[in-house]
């Protein structure tokens, strides 16, 4: 059997990983199997930032929220559950832009849901 030297897509592989982890520190981003390592751990981590951004964004258009509500002497709890039980339908984000943004409209908000 003759042997195969694998040519170019090797080397082309190799390049694409070297190429992505080219920002990261000393050996990560210069010998092959460290950047191949850490490209998939990248990756990893990647994956879970991206679902745990959307739950630190909840969280603060609550706090957004929580921070009106108090100013005018109530509590988010109690807001969200008579919009809730008015069945005004507004999401945590659209609130929250309103709090910050409009300040008479979340008042009339407020004043809606009849607390």
């Amino acid at each position: 059997m003759t042997r195969v030297k694998r040519g170019y897509v090797a080397r082309k592989h190799r390049k694409d990983i070297i190429k992505f982890t080219s920002g990261f520190q000393g050996a990560h981003s210069k010998l092959f199997r460290t950047a191949n390592q850490q490209k998939m751990k990248a990756l990893v981590y990647s994956r879970r930032d991206r679902n745990n951004r959307k739950r630190d964004i909840r969280r603060l258009w609550i706090t957004r929220i929580n921070a009106a509500c108090r100013n005018h002497g109530i509590f988010y709890n109690k807001i969200i559950n008579s919009l809730y039980k008015k069945q005004v339908h507004l999401n945590r984000k659209i609130l929250a832009q309103i709090a910050i943004l409009d300040r008479n409209s979340f008042l009339r908000i407020i004043k809606e849901s009849g607390i």
